[in-house]
């Protein structure tokens, strides 16, 4: 009777022999009467391969499945799952997974099991047949995968939402970037215009050349300052006799014409000056504008739309001399390119000749007064975004001014009123209204004073009133 003392579980196969165990019989008898081992019966209940050592005792049954038992079980206490690469413990014949007991012996150097000394000799590797995990229970079923798959989906589309938004802010961001960057070039541009005339000037009175009352001032020179600027001592006027004059200021504090331009066959409505003050824009009922050359009175060109039919009402240059807008009579306002003097955009919306046309200094609003009252368009979007209507509908908004700072609008009807200028989604607040003090109950126009600390405003009793801020000289009239 052959005697056989311990059992070892290495891997999920049905004992058999093999050059990793040459001792090792075909079949490991017992008999259940004596409760011991013998020879007489094979084993049939055996799932996984035996390493076993040769003993001379007999040993009982019991003790046998209980030391099975015990030796299995370090597998499962230290890493809870079958061994993927499984080592055996030469001095006890333990089974571990390597890594786990490779990490036991380098932290501690002794058996988690038995307490024994180990070292990295003392373990010896066995050869398995890969273990295939099961399959999740979720994954094991057609609910289940369509659950996963829902899931998924859903965790992708959140994902794509969360692009979209960023990609939309980072267009933002770039939008309002573009703008700042624009109007930085035309601040440095305008600077570096000045600096150059100051030298020029500078450079006058250093040789000390002798200057004509003709040209008392340059005629490219300009006062300093933000928005748009007077051009010296000149004045434009544009009427109802169809000309244009220009008109230049004398050492006797006169002003004396210089030229007449007679290019419009209609009446002029209005007369716009270019930011580099060397060029001005005069629009007319004749359904043409036409752009001069300021110190020679020269007309370069002269832009007519057959498309309309009564002719313009109001035209303003935008701060950076790129677009010029223009009001028609048909309630329509253009924007045009000054350098390929093409129509680029269209705003419609009022009722009335348009009557008035006002950029903001930043270049990011128009604002247009009608017998409606006042629009307000986004000329980043193309689009109106707030309207002030007009308060008496006897009486049209015939004006509308930003000052130069952009953070006040005008506007004049049969009062006139104040605004604080916001963004697009901000209420732009009426923060002063001024009484029409000529009885006529109805103002013409309206213009901001330098860092707008006064208002200008005229009347239908020909009279020019200015309103200053409190501590000053107060109301004049003129």
């Amino acid at each position: 009777m052959a005697k056989y003392d311990q059992f070892l579980c290495v891997c999920e196969e049905a004992a058999t022999p093999g050059p990793c165990f040459p001792d090792m019989p075909s079949s490991v008898p017992w008999s259940d009467e004596d409760n011991v081992y013998e020879e007489s019966s094979p084993i049939t209940d055996v799932e996984t391969e035996l390493f076993i050592k040769p003993a001379p005792v007999k040993r009982p049954m019991l003790a046998l499945h209980k030391n099975l038992n015990k030796k299995i079980k370090p597998i499962y206490h230290l890493s809870g799952e079958v061994p993927e690469e499984p080592v055996v413990v030469k001095t006890s014949g333990l089974l571990f997974e390597k890594r786990l007991i490779e990490q036991q012996i380098m932290d501690y150097g002794k058996c988690p099991v038995t307490g024994e000394t180990l070292t990295m000799d003392d373990i010896v590797p066995i050869k398995a047949s890969k273990i295939v995990k099961p399959r999740s229970l979720q994954a094991a079923s057609i609910p289940g995968l369509l659950g996963m798959f829902q899931n998924e989906w859903d965790s992708l589309m959140l994902a794509n939402f969360a692009l979209e938004q960023q990609l939309h802010t980072a267009r933002q961001e770039l939008s309002h970037a573009l703008y700042q960057h624009d109007a930085a070039c035309r601040v440095i541009a305008r600077l570096k215009k000045e600096g150059d005339e100051a030298r020029t000037l500078l450079a006058q009175a250093d040789r000390q050349i002798p200057i004509s009352t003709s040209a008392s001032v340059p005629e490219n020179a300009s006062a300093l300052g933000n928005g748009k600027r007077g051009q010296g001592d000149y004045v434009l006027t544009g009427s109802a006799d169809k000309t244009v004059r220009v008109w230049q200021g004398s050492e006797d504090g006169n002003f004396n014409c210089r030229h007449v331009l007679k290019d419009h066959t209609a009446e002029v409505e209005a007369i716009t000056v270019h930011a580099t003050n060397n060029y001005f824009v005069t629009a007319s009922l004749d359904n043409t504008w036409c752009f001069y050359d300021l110190s020679s009175g020269l007309c370069l060109t002269q832009v007519s739309d057959a498309s309309e039919s009564e002719g313009y009402t109001s035209a303003a240059f935008h701060p950076d001399g790129l677009i010029i807008g223009t009001g028609t009579s048909q309630s329509l306002v253009k924007i045009w390119d000054v350098k390929s003097q093409a129509n680029v955009a269209k705003f419609d919306g009022h009722s009335g000749p348009v009557t008035a046309i006002s950029f903001s200094e930043n270049g990011y609003f128009l604002a247009t007064a009608a017998h409606d009252g006042v629009k307000l368009w986004d000329l980043r979007k193309l689009k109106n975004f707030r309207t002030f209507e007009s308060y008496d509908s006897d009486t049209p908004a015939n004006s509308v001014e930003f000052d130069q700072s952009g953070s006040y609008l005008a506007v004049a009807s049969s009062d006139i009123r104040v605004y604080q200028v916001a963004n697009v989604k901000s209420e732009w607040n009426c923060i002063k209204t001024l009484p029409d003090l000529s009885g006529t109950g109805k103002s013409t126009c309206v213009k901001f004073g330098k860092d707008a600390k006064y208002l200008a405003v005229g009347s239908m009793d020909r009279n020019l009133r200015i309103f200053g801020l409190p501590g000053s000289d107060g109301e004049r009239e003129l």
